[in-house]
Order: C-alpha cells, then sequence, then structure tokens
C-alpha cells in the first residue's frame, strides 16, 4: 500500500539512487581485471551488486571476499581509479533533476546520505554540479557507522536541524530502509535502483514504493 508522506526534507542513497553510478564503478572494477590479465565484464554483471561499493565490485570482478588477504590490495587500487573516474559517466537518473526542481519550488530541502565514502561522495556531488543545491551530503567518515547504523541519518538531520519524523529516506537496498527504521525515519524504498533479481522489495517493509523518480512527488503532492 502506497503512503502518502509530507516531509520537511528528502534524503537520498547515493549510488542506485539519486545517481547512476555503475558505468564508473565498472570501469573501475574492469581497469583493476585488466591489470590481473582478465578480459572486461559487460556491465549488467557489475550493476547489481554496484550499491555494495569496492566489497560487491570485487566480488564479482576477481571473485573476493573481503576476509581474502589481497581484497585490501585490490580495493586501494579500484578505489583510486575510481576516483580518477568519478564522473566520467555517471549522471542523474532520468526524472531525477525533474523532481528535485519540483522539491526546490515546493521549498522542501533534499540531501544525500550514503554509505559511499565522504572522500568519494563529495568530489562527485561537486563534479555533477549538486553541491550547492543539497541541503547535506553526508558520507562515510571516522565515528560514523556505516548504514544499516541509524548514525549517518541521524548526523545528517543534527546538520539540518530537523527531527527523523520530518524526512524521508529514499533507497535502493534493505539496509537503506532498515537505517531509516533505526533513525526514526519514514522510508521510500527506489524500485529504479541496483535491486539483485532474487530481491523482493516488498520483503522491505518500507513506508513506500517508488517505482520510477517521477513519483518522487507522491512524498509531498
Amino acid at each position: 500500500m502506497t503512503v502518502t508522506i509530507f516531509p520537511r526534507c528528502v534524503l537520498f542513497d547515493l549510488d542506485g539512487t539519486l545517481v547512476d553510478t555503475a558505468p564508473d564503478l565498472g570501469f573501475a572494477a574492469n581497469v583493476v581485471r585488466a591489470e590481473q590479465n582478465l578480459a572486461p565484464l559487460d556491465l549488467r554483471h557489475y550493476r547489481p551488486v554496484a550499491s555494495a561499493g569496492a566489497r560487491g565490485l570485487l566480488g564479482v570482478a576477481l571473485n573476493l571476499a573481503p576476509e581474502h588477504a589481497d581484497f585490501s590490495r585490490h580495493r586501494d587500487r579500484f578505489l583510486a581509479v575510481y576516483r580518477e573516474n568519478i564522473s566520467r559517466h555517471s549522471r542523474l537518473f532520468p526524472g531525477i533533476d525533474e523532481a528535485l526542481q519540483e522539491m526546490e519550488r515546493s521549498h522542501i530541502r533534499w540531501g544525500v546520505v550514503t554509505n559511499k565514502p565522504d572522500w568519494l561522495a563529495q568530489p562527485l556531488l561537486h563534479e555533477l554540479n549538486l553541491t550547492q543545491r543539497a541541503a547535506c551530503v553526508i558520507g562515510v567518515r571516522d565515528g560514523l557507522q556505516p548504514k544499516p547504523a541509524p548514525d549517518l541519518l541521524h548526523h545528517a538531520c543534527d546538520q539540518l536541524r530537523l527531527a527523523p519524523v520530518d524526512c524521508v529516506y529514499v533507497g535502493d537496498d534493505r539496509r537503506d530502509i532498515d537505517a531509516a527504521r533505526a533513525a526514526g525515519m519514514r522510508s521510500a524504498a527506489a524500485a529504479w535502483g541496483y535491486i539483485a533479481a532474487e530481491e523482493s522489495i516488498a520483503d522491505w517493509n518500507a513506508d513506500t514504493i517508488l517505482q520510477a523518480p517521477g513519483n518522487l512527488t507522491s512524498l509531498w503532492c
């Protein structure tokens, strides 16, 4: 059932919700593969795991788990290549900019809360000319646990001087919905995101499911 929510601020996950970053993440993963004399993989292999960051991308690219002895070395290389190519092809999902403009016309603030490290999230938003428009950009940093812990969302509320009940969090992963619930914030599942075929969004128990970015206006209209 769709629930109409009237937020003072809409907070977005970044990868797979606000911005289609999979092409650049996949490019970095394929550079790491090439350095191991492996052929590149098609983007379709990377897209379902793009929200999981280096853990997901290297799991597909090199079949490496975080506990593997070589994981840290390949992760550092992957992140370095990604930072150098962070906005080659990454773009807002179709319909997102129109929704952001409508929020701005309606005097509803919006921001970004992501498990992406802050040192990657900040330059990406800057290069996409979104920094000045966003009310906050919160990435993982020292002292803040990543989602599904509520730390990042609570930090955003502190920065915005809003209570969690005044916000809604939009994300394309179960951990986004769990983090919102833990923070005392309402949630919306982004069905257009990087969702594995075996996932059932209905099982996440979000307050609402949005099928496309154009449906974002239902959060306040």
